[in-house]
């Protein structure tokens, strides 16, 4: 366990330094260009439907990292980037200042709180933290840090108050290989250790983290 965190500290810290560059996105631009944005996500960036992400408070550098994935799974047909059939659509006709305006406005506004189901505390609350050694999982604090925030640097994306079912959606795609726009193929690793039991009780457990 200490050879996984030293890891991930090491990690965290070279991602850190690599990409402190400062965001140059204009949130009133963002807010402007944002109407289409809506109809999945709210119009304050927290998506009514569950199957969706809220991207309200997200990190600004995360979105558009995201963005730019979308647009690059549609013109690579799918074999680098993010493929997602809305969004990778949505994406293609962005420029890449309007991914940064948007990436900058919708972290302006604020997530919606979210719960956690008492019968997933404990169990979701000890992987959350500490993970488990024995299986090779390291604790998802140790990147999206012991609330949920992640770290805007590093695009470790703020996870906590997200809808449960989309975390889960996420997690499962990392799991099988059909999303692999992780950091290093991280995300990928990890996922690929957990059970459909893990991820229904870490799923739960993030909705209500704070």
């Amino acid at each position: 366990m200490k050879k996984i965190a030293l890891t991930l500290t090491v990690l965290l810290g070279t991602l850190s330094a690599s990409n402190a560059t400062a965001f140059d996105g204009d949130a009133e631009a963002g807010k402007a260009k944002s109407a289409t944005c809506a109809a999945c996500h709210g119009p304050d960036g927290n998506a009514p439907v569950n199957i969706y992400p809220k991207i309200a408070g997200q990190h600004a550098d995360y979105i558009y990292k995201q963005l730019k994935e979308f647009k690059l799974g549609m013109t690579s047909g799918g074999s680098e980037g993010r493929m997602e059939p809305v969004m990778s659509g949505m994406a293609m006709p962005l420029s890449d200042q309007d991914m940064k305006d948007l990436a900058a406005y919708f972290a302006t506004l604020k997530m919606s709180a979210g719960t956690t189901p008492e019968d997933v505390i404990e169990v979701g609350q000890k992987l959350y933290r500490a993970g488990d050694a024995e299986r090779g999982i390291p604790s998802c604090a140790a990147c999206h840090g012991p609330r949920g925030n992640g770290t805007s640097l590093a695009k470790f994306p703020k996870i906590s108050f997200q809808h449960p079912e989309y975390i889960k959606a996420q997690l499962e795609k990392f799991r099988d290989g059909s999303r692999n726009n992780d950091m290093n193929g991280m995300m990928g690793d990890i996922a690929k250790k957990l059970t459909d039991k893990d991820i229904e009780v870490l799923s739960k457990y993030l909705g209500g983290l704070h």
